[in-house]
């Protein structure tokens, strides 16, 4: 299989027509060899519009999702960001390519392991990962201008959002399944700015607990 031709066939047919059109995001995925952050037996699937699985019933995001994400973002090259939720890699090193450092925490310590591997040999030395659980072990202190949260919660929290920096901004999901918002959050002074971009489905963030379904 040709995966330069897979990762411009995915560009052209699955991104550029959920008009993904910012340049710097089309760059870095045309860069980045998405193959090289899902197992060898994937490969084949790397570029598919599914999510692939992972480890711990975690899941890949589609491509397009992951690219719309980076768009919404409008990551600047002095950008600070925060990841929660390593996963594969994959995102983290989108994140790297297009800001000027990442700190990439996940509760699992083999998606950090083989995330540095990839990362490394993609030769990708801007990004610091870390055990924790996004959802205890933040540091209040710390700001960033960037955070993605790759995994859900049924409720917004507020949390993530105290971790901006003026002007920062945040990508988050919320929802209960399978009917999810993607939200994006951007801080402005002392005020919050929540827009609802679009319609997806994703698994709860470690350490989310599910709401309780009724049956009668």
């Amino acid at each position: 299989m040709n995966m330069e031709e897979a990762r411009f066939n995915m560009i052209e047919q699955q991104i550029r027509p959920c008009d993904i059109l910012d340049g710097a995001v089309l760059q870095t995925i045309s860069d980045l060899p998405r193959d090289a952050f899902v197992e060898v037996s994937q490969r084949a699937l790397a570029y598919a519009d599914i999510q692939l699985p992972l480890a711990h019933n975690e899941r890949m995001m589609h491509p397009r999702i992951e690219a719309r994400i980076l768009q919404e973002l409008a990551i600047q090259s002095d950008d600070r960001c925060l990841e929660i939720g390593t996963g594969s890699g994959y995102l983290t090193a989108c994140l790297a390519n297009l800001s000027k450092e990442v700190y990439s925490i996940d509760i699992h310590p083999d998606f950090l392991a083989s995330a540095g591997e990839r990362l490394s040999k993609q030769h990708i030395s801007n990004v610091t990962l870390a055990k924790a659980n996004g959802l205890q072990d933040l540091d209040q202190n710390q700001h960033f201008d960037v955070i993605v949260v790759t995994g859900a919660v049924p409720e917004y929290l507020p949390l993530f959002e105290k971790l901006l920096t003026l002007q920062g901004r945040l990508y988050l999901t919320v929802g209960v399944p399978p009917i999810q918002q993607a939200m994006l959050v951007t801080r402005a002074a002392n005020d919050f700015v929540r827009t609802s971009l679009f319609e997806t489905e994703l698994n709860y963030l470690d350490g989310v607990v599910a709401p309780s379904h009724f049956t009668f």
